[in-house]
Parts: C-alpha cells; sequence; structure tokens
C-alpha cells in the first residue's frame, strides 16, 4: 500500500466520545472537535446532557456533524442506548474512544487508606465503566466490518501511586486483553497514556503551585505540561487507517515523562 496523507482523513467514519461535555479546556471536548475537523461524524457523550451538546453545538456551528447524548457509563443499558443513537443519527460506529474518568475529584489518597467505597466506585467508572462501552459499541463496530477502540490511560499509572493509577493501569490490561480478541476481525484497540495536562480537572488537581509539577518540571524531558490539542494527533492516527497497523498499545504523549523501551 502506498502511503497517502488521506489516510488520516476520518470521512464517512462515526465515532463515540464519552467524557465529552466538559465545557471549557476539556480533553474529551478536544477529542470531539479533533475527530470532526477529521471528517467523523461525532457522538459527543457524557453524563453532563447539556454539556454533551453544547460540545456537538459547537461542532455543528464549524460544519461538522454531531450530536450530544446523556450517557451512564456504569450502566449497560445506558452505554447501549448511547450506541442506538449513533447508529439511529449517522447509521453506524467505527470508534469508540473511551475518555469518560473520575480523576480531579478524587485527590491524592493513600491506597494503604483509602477507603473501600471509593475504590468500588473509582474502578466502576475508570474501568468497568470502559468495558461496558466496549461490550455495547463491539456488535456495531462488527456490523462495519471492523473499527477503533481508544482508551484513555494515564502517565499516572507507571507507577501508579493511588486508586486512579491502579484503575489506569488496569485499563492497559483490558486494552492489549480486547486487542488480542478483536485483532483477526479487523478491530483495533489501543491507550493513550497523557501526561500532565492543562485541562480544567488537570489544573485542579495540579495547581500551578504544586510541589509535583516543580518535581515533572525537574524529570520530564520536555515541557512538564501539555495542552488538551496537543492528544489530538496521537488520537487521529490511532483511529484512522493510517494506524490500522498498530494494536494492543499504550502511546505516551507527555512530554518525555514515561519513557519505556
Amino acid at each position: 500500500m502506498t502511503f497517502s496523507i488521506d489516510q488520516f482523513r476520518l470521512d464517512g467514519k462515526v465515532a463515540i466520545v464519552t467524557g465529552a461535555g466538559g465545557r471549557g479546556n476539556s480533553i474529551g471536548r478536544a477529542y470531539a472537535l479533533g475527530l470532526a475537523q477529521a471528517g467523523a461524524a461525532v457522538v459527543v457523550a457524557d453524563i453532563n446532557e447539556a454539556g454533551a451538546k453544547a460540545v456537538a453545538d459547537e461542532i455543528a456551528a464549524t460544519g461538522g456533524r454531531a450530536i450530544g447524548v446523556r450517557v451512564d457509563i456504569t450502566d449497560p443499558a445506558s452505554a447501549q442506548a448511547m450506541v442506538a443513537a449513533a447508529k439511529a443519527a449517522f447509521g453506524g460506529v467505527d470508534i469508540l474512544v473511551n475518555n469518560a474518568a473520575l480523576m480531579a475529584e478524587l485527590g491524592r489518597q493513600n491506597i494503604v487508606d483509602v477507603p473501600i467505597e471509593d475504590w468500588n466506585r473509582t474502578l466502576n467508572v475508570n474501568l468497568t465503566g470502559a468495558l461496558i462501552c466496549c461490550q455495547a459499541a463491539i456488535p456495531a463496530l462488527r456490523e462495519r466490518g471492523g473499527g477503533r477502540i481508544v482508551n484513555q490511560t494515564s502517565g499516572g499509572a507507571f507507577p501508579s501511586l493511588g486508586v486512579y493509577g491502579v484503575g489506569k493501569l488496569a485499563l492497559v490490561g483490558l486494552t492489549t486483553t480486547l486487542a488480542k480478541a478483536l485483532g483477526k476481525e479487523g478491530v483495533t484497540v489501543n491507550a493513550i497514556a497523557p501526561g500532565n495536562v492543562t485541562s480544567d480537572a488537570g489544573k485542579q488537581l495540579v495547581p500551578d503551585d504544586s510541589p509535583f509539577l516543580q518535581f515533572l518540571n525537574m524529570t520530564v524531558a520536555s515541557r512538564p505540561r501539555g495542552e488538551p490539542d496537543e492528544l489530538v494527533g496521537a488520537l487521529l492516527l490511532l483511529c484512522s487507517e493510517a494506524g490500522a497497523w498498530i494494536t494492543g498499545q499504550t502511546l505516551h504523549v507527555d512530554g518525555g515523562w514515561v519513557m519505556r523501551p
């Protein structure tokens, strides 16, 4: 196959992005806008329905195609309804981006003392929720002859220091397991591990005066922080024909924070 820059285009594709209804500066919003700019029709999904519809309207205002839907990713029926909405609006599903997660609201908890109810809630959203969305979307991907799943993990999983990191590291395991199970069906499954991002949630967790940010500034190879938009290129690679031979991988987009051979 001769390479063409058009292999990065997503014209005719339908993408679902969970956790994409964050207003202001958020990774989910950046993902939804980037996929639409590449030509995909986008289902902006979030537990905050008003936020999801606002981002969908933002896409439509620039000439893209999008709908906003409410989803509770911990509820299989809600995830199935999300996929049904995508099929009703755009005819199918080609791409699932599992971006929704708990992060800033968790704070920094010592794993030794974390309340079990917090542990269960975090894993239910950040790990089981991704599986529920995959199980809802995979039949639709099969109907289209294949597709792309991208899971949002985190540089904070390498190594994991709390329940958030444990859940995100487990999501890497889910990614490789699904990649192996679905590879022969033309479905690739990969993960993106962002570093410290200047999203609203990221700055809430790591403010400008945080000692952790000072630590990153001393240890990260380039910039210790990136913008949400700087993750979009990795997403488009993994979602497009250009990345068709990539599966079971975690792509670190973090300025050289986590370096893995």
